[in-house]
């Protein structure tokens, strides 16, 4: 798949790499979760975020949140 510059395609080419990596999800629940973070992350990424401090506030149950246009 050439790389472009279309988000969809972006966003979706990790998910193709991880399955094609490992070979499935192997759950319904792992899919989910791993949908979940990829999304959160994503996003942060486009409001030029620090990952490291948001995958951390997760933990500490102190989440960061996306800011969202009014």
């Amino acid at each position: 798949m050439p790389i472009t510059n279309n988000l969809a395609e972006q966003a979706l080419r990790m998910a193709k790499v991880k399955q094609k990596i490992s070979g499935c999800f192997g759950t319904e629940h792992g899919v989910d979760t791993f949908f979940t973070i990829r999304s959160h992350l994503a996003t942060m990424n486009k409001q030029k975020a620090k990952l490291f401090a948001c995958l951390v506030s997760v933990f500490n149950r102190q989440t960061i949140q996306p800011r969202f246009a009014t």
